[in-house]
């Protein structure tokens, strides 16, 4: 379907430990579709970390497809899988891996000085960016001058600045308090809406997730609704 942004197929993923092979993704089938807000739900260890970073290449399957328009994702090799990383997917996390010793512009700026576009127009997106996401007068500021809420909207703005395809998600919210997290929720719901940004969001929160145009829960290493 055209409409399909990234699809799963049949991913399987294991790892090896001292116990034996631990199978962590079995056979997971998944599509998104462009535009839509996906939340993914399950306890700890049900795989959901791991089908997030499969999706944005960040780790290879041991076996499956991950399509990303029609492009068989884990078959490039490790510079064309930075490469895709870099301008299609956008990444938010529970903690938000700024660089302590840049300022909020200078860690926006970052995937975008690494690919390799013009410093000045960066700069502008970046500016642009931050002020867009409340954070104009913070621009200079380093993460530790930063509150939690500041930091992760700065990690949205990093994630935001290479106009990817599609933001992934992994407990954006879990490392802020109860008013924070429906902050930064409402922020990505309104991105959706107005920027047609696609998300898929991991998330224990089920009163954030129920706020998904769709919501999928995962279990020992399937989708189970």
């Amino acid at each position: 379907m055209s409409d399909i942004l990234i699809e799963a197929i049949r991913i399987e993923k294991s790892f090896r430990t001292e116990a034996g092979e631990l199978r962590v993704l079995k056979g997971v089938d998944l599509a998104i579709k462009e535009g839509e807000m996906l939340g993914i739900i399950g306890a700890s260890g049900a795989g959901k970390s791991t089908l997030l970073q499969i999706l944005g290449a960040l780790d290879r399957p041991t076996s499956g497809k991950v399509m990303f328009q029609g492009r068989d994702v884990a078959s490039l090799d490790d510079n064309s899988l930075a490469r895709f990383r870099n301008t299609s997917i956008g990444f938010v996390f529970q903690f938000h891996h700024l660089l302590p010793e840049f300022n909020s512009l200078e860690n926006v700026m970052m995937p975008g000085m690494i690919s390799g576009r013009p410093l000045p127009q960066v700069e502008k997106a970046a500016t642009q960016l931050l002020g867009e996401l409340g954070l104009s007068k913070r621009i200079k500021h380093r993460p530790g001058e930063l509150s939690g809420g500041e930091q992760q909207r700065v990690a949205v703005a990093r994630a935001l600045i290479q106009h990817p395809k599609i933001v992934l998600a992994d407990e954006p919210t879990g490392n802020l308090d109860t008013a924070t997290g429906n902050d930064l929720f409402g922020l990505f719901l309104e991105l959706n809406r107005e920027k047609g940004i696609t998300f898929a969001i991991v998330t224990h929160n089920k009163d954030l997730s129920g706020r998904c145009s769709r919501v999928l829960e995962m279990a020992d290493g399937v989708f189970i609704s």
